[in-house]
């Protein structure tokens, strides 16, 4: 049987019984099969050991001046098309007005930034906003929050969304049916089909560079250091510490998802 009429198969039998014949019948995506990398994990990560490593990452959003560097450098490293409306990461800018009024928007993920003040409202309208009339503004990145209990991997017919021992959230495309179940399950709205590979798509920390020791892409870019990863396993790093000693945020906690994105600076409008 070929990849596409496996995948066919799958995907057929995932829509017509829930996936639970073809989840019984390949197995959960665990302990057992958890070495099966993702494709796009580096040759590095062979010798990679999980045992030591559980990611973290941090968001300074008083630093964040929504340049919109980290998107472009998400979309080159992990082949996401430059000009498709989709990004494993974008930045939000928020805009609260002297009268209550709250305005958010993202054109491109802010993939270009914000070189204008007019607040795109969809379907071709904006919206200008003077700078008397704003109370505050601010910019706020997102990307998978890699949650400690994520609900994409429970959702998952097939279990090509698998949680590594590491605690990151991974997607194998090989296995993936394209059932959408995974990004309707995210509370966060963090999933999106890849326009090319029509399989679900996410944000993995660049797990093909973080198994070799390596920032991941966006944090390279950031050119004010407003994106950190680091591991928690270890006391003395950097991250580690500001989690256990600062003021952090993460969102939606009332979720119990138990994020693993925490902010500095987490405004309470931030939705």
């Amino acid at each position: 049987m070929t990849d596409s009429s496996r995948r066919q198969f799958l995907r057929t039998a995932a829509l017509a019984g829930g996936g639970c014949a073809v989840f019984l019948l390949l197995g959960p995506r665990g302990a057992g099969r958890a070495t099966a990398m993702s494709p796009t994990a580096g040759e590095g990560a062979v010798e990679y050991d999980w045992t030591q490593h559980n990611y973290a990452y941090l968001i300074d959003t008083v630093k964040c001046i929504g340049c919109g560097m980290c998107v472009k450098a998400c979309k080159l490293e992990n082949e996401i098309p430059y000009d498709a409306n989709v990004t494993r990461t974008w930045v939000e800018r928020y805009v609260l007005t002297k009268k209550g009024k709250l305005y958010a928007d993202t054109p491109k993920g802010a993939r270009d930034g914000y070189a204008s003040a007019k607040i795109e409202l969809g379907q071709g309208e904006f919206q200008d906003v003077k700078a008397g009339e704003i109370e505050k503004a601010f910019f706020v990145p997102k990307l998978c929050n890699q949650c400690e209990n994520p609900p994409c991997v429970q959702v998952c017919p097939v279990g090509a969304t698998y949680q590594a021992p590491d605690g990151v959230v991974l997607v194998d495309r090989t296995w993936c049916i394209g059932c959408g179940y995974c990004i309707m399950g995210c509370p966060y709205g963090m999933r999106f089909f890849h326009p090319v590979y029509h399989t679900a798509e996410k944000c993995n920390f660049c797990y093909h560079r973080i198994t070799k020791g390596m920032n991941t892409a966006c944090v390279d870019a950031c050119p004010f250091g407003a994106r950190k990863i680091g591991n928690i396993k270890d006391p003395n790093d950097p991250v580690t510490t500001i989690i256990r000693t600062q003021r952090v945020g993460v969102l939606k906690s009332e979720y119990g998802t138990k994020p693993q994105v925490y902010y500095i600076g987490l405004d309470e409008e931030v939705r």
